[in-house]
């Protein structure tokens, strides 16, 4: 009888825990009308994930089912160079052949954005994008940042596949992961491995002012050329990193492979969105990894963390009271043992972000809360917007943050029409034009360029400030 208890008991347990499981593992997903992050566009709409039995088995040994997920939305980016400047004209590539290469890149948001290497589209004068069923777009640069060897780019499309942005953070060393692109030109080849490290800096960037970062997660999944720009999932199919480089003496995979972590990845992409470039925080410091032979010549107390060798003057290090010879031990509370770790850390932060360092000084550990600052000592961030004057028409590129909350693939602001054509013709202040003659205007250079080949009337078609669609005739 109590053997009987006991197993119905159990049985009742199991059944009330695979109730409450199965509730926390589903989610709803609202519809909102913009988004200011990659992120939080994510959140509100989960294209890529159904809630299969993904969810059903053992986790780590599930290789099958995180590929069949995330290989729709990894991209084969095929670009071209010698052209002279950047082109979306397909016919370009195709009536004059030059240079070319290829790389990957990966889907991280339903319209259109895709994450690769800096150095996979760098000095690109043409870019295509082909998808896993072998659709192709041409893709537009919205950013690129050498120092961490990102860049963001646009298609036009809609309703895409992407890959969930996951947590870098808790990757552990031996969990599984795995590496996939396009290597050799082979599309959608999955490869696997362990995290074999994290924070690892290899020396291969190299940025203005001496900027780099490089935070690498290392892995053992096979990668070779052509990967680059693909993603690092983990066994659930979310995305913890952009693979980027490889250790080898050969040119090919030797071994190891080095990953992006996403918790910089994020950062970066959002900051490019918004901003078309990235907006570094800094601290202002010079600095060294601490080990046993720099601990022993500085007389340290501590063999792991990131010794201050100077302070630059104005920065906000010196502002909140950091002095050479300190020894920063912990960002946000994260302990970090050398320099690469440090600048991850710092570098998830804007100029004017707060962040709290913990340093020791001699033999004490003190924590104090640092205002960062641009590399020219300034802390407030400005838009990269291209302005125009066209015939009393002041002109003004949209940031393409506005431009996804209007839900908008392009656009010009007309922020203000004085006497002209323009004010002839009755366009209103604050106007949006989207195409002209049918033609659609992405930004100030694509007008300016359309308008000079035009004569006589010409259609304008856009949004007033109420977002009304509007159509004016214009002699031009």
């Amino acid at each position: 009888m109590k053997r009987s208890l006991l197993v119905l008991l159990v049985i009742s347990s199991a059944f009330i825990g695979s109730i409450i499981g199965t509730l926390l593992t589903i989610k709803y997903f609202a519809d909102e009308p913009s988004y200011r992050s990659i992120e939080q566009k994510q959140k509100i709409k989960s294209i890529n994930f159904s809630g299969d039995s993904i969810y059903q088995t053992l986790p780590t040994f599930n290789f099958e089912a995180a590929a069949k997920e995330v290989t729709p939305a990894v991209v084969h980016i095929r670009i071209v160079y010698g052209l002279g400047s950047f082109s979306l004209n397909a016919l370009d590539s195709y009536l004059n052949p030059h240079a070319q290469s290829s790389g990957s890149g990966v889907i991280i948001s339903g319209d259109g954005y895709i994450v690769t290497n800096h150095h996979v589209i760098e000095d690109a004068s043409s870019i295509e994008v082909v998808m896993n069923n072998n659709q192709r777009f041409f893709a537009k640069v919205i950013g690129k940042d050498p120092s961490t060897d990102l860049a963001l780019l646009k298609i036009k499309a809609k309703n895409l596949p992407f890959v969930k942005y996951g947590n870098s953070d808790q990757v552990t060393l031996g969990e599984w992961v795995l590496a996939i692109g396009n290597p050799f030109d082979l599309n959608s080849t999955v490869t696997a491995g362990i995290i074999s490290a994290r924070a690892r800096n290899i020396g291969i960037l190299r940025a203005k002012n001496n900027l780099q970062i490089e935070s690498f997660i290392q892995t053992d999944a096979a990668v070779n050329p052509g990967n680059s720009g693909g993603a690092l999932v983990n066994v659930r199919g979310e995305l913890i990193g952009i693979n980027s480089a490889i250790a080898t003496a050969t040119g090919s995979y030797s071994g190891y492979s080095f990953a992006i972590p996403v918790s910089l990845v994020k950062k970066v992409m959002d900051d490019l969105l918004e901003y078309g470039e990235v907006q570094r925080g800094l601290l202002g410091i010079q600095i060294a990894d601490v080990d046993a032979q720099l601990a022993e010549d500085e007389k340290l107390d501590v063999v792991q963390g990131v010794f201050v060798r100077a302070v630059n003057r104005g920065s906000a290090a010196e502002e909140s009271g950091i002095l050479s010879g300190d020894v920063i031990t912990a960002i946000n509370g994260h302990l970090v043992s050398g320099v690469s770790e440090m600048q991850e850390w710092v570098a998830r932060n804007r100029p004017g972000q707060s962040i709290q360092v913990t340093y020791r000084r001699n033999g004490n550990d003190h924590s104090i809360n640092t205002k960062l600052k641009k590399y020219d000592g300034t802390d407030q961030m400005k838009k990269r917007l291209v302005s125009y004057n066209l015939d009393g028409a002041e002109l003004e590129d949209i940031s393409y943050a506005k431009l996804t909350q209007l839900n908008l693939d392009g656009g010009v602001l007309i922020k203000k029409v004085n006497d002209g054509k323009w004010k002839k013709a009755s366009v209103p202040d604050n106007f949006i034009i989207t195409h002209i003659d049918k033609a659609p205007i992405d930004n100030v250079e694509d007008l300016n360029r359309i308008m000079e080949l035009k004569n006589g009337g010409v259609l304008v078609e856009g949004r007033n400030s109420s977002g009304d669609k509007l159509v004016f005739g214009i002699n031009w």
